[in-house]
């Protein structure tokens, strides 16, 4: 039995194509004449003055800062059912879970704590959370602190943050 065999030529075998001068000439022949191009016309450069001006531009898609939403009696809606530390692939949320004293459910976070240092704003707890609990649309771009315990949220400071586009009750069904 005898086999074919077929030998393909790699290109670039030039001393040229090696170097990779003619691929670096394209790419600063393009970055020369963006340049020149924004140089000529400054007017055309869309910038942001962040801080101080904000983007208008959110959509209801945007990944912001994480909240924790209330019923529409006031309470929590979370009922500690770990769905979203499950689904956190940076595994940065912390849950306690305590028996309810409202009746509502069998049981409600004592503790919840998300930590933002190791949060990768992938949005899976909100994909995962049954009750709708969770929500990553506060609109707040960036988080400050001086110290590791400031980029700490707790459930008290999830449930202050309010929603961006007005809706702050869980949509979940009772």
């Amino acid at each position: 039995m005898s086999r074919r065999i077929k030998v393909v030529q790699r290109p670039g075998g030039t001393l040229r194509e090696k170097l990779y001068l003619p691929a670096i000439y394209e790419g600063l022949k393009v970055t020369l004449r963006h340049l020149g191009d924004n140089l000529a016309d400054t007017n055309a450069v869309d910038t942001l003055e962040y801080p101080e001006e904000q983007p208008r531009d959110i959509t209801e898609r945007y990944r912001g800062l994480h909240r924790l939403t209330h019923r529409e009696d006031g309470t929590i809606a979370c009922v500690a059912c770990y769905m979203c530390a499950t689904a956190c692939p940076s595994q940065c949320i912390y849950i306690e879970a305590a028996k309810r004293t409202d009746g509502a459910d069998d049981k409600m976070p004592e503790s919840f704590v998300i930590d933002a240092l190791e949060c990768v704003f992938c949005g899976y707890c909100v994909e995962a959370c049954p009750c709708d609990a969770i929500r990553m649309d506060t609109g707040i771009f960036s988080l400050i602190g001086n110290k590791r315990e400031d980029f700490l949220l707790d459930r008290e400071r999830l449930l202050s943050h309010k929603g961006i586009f007005g809706e702050e009750t869980s949509r979940a069904r009772k």
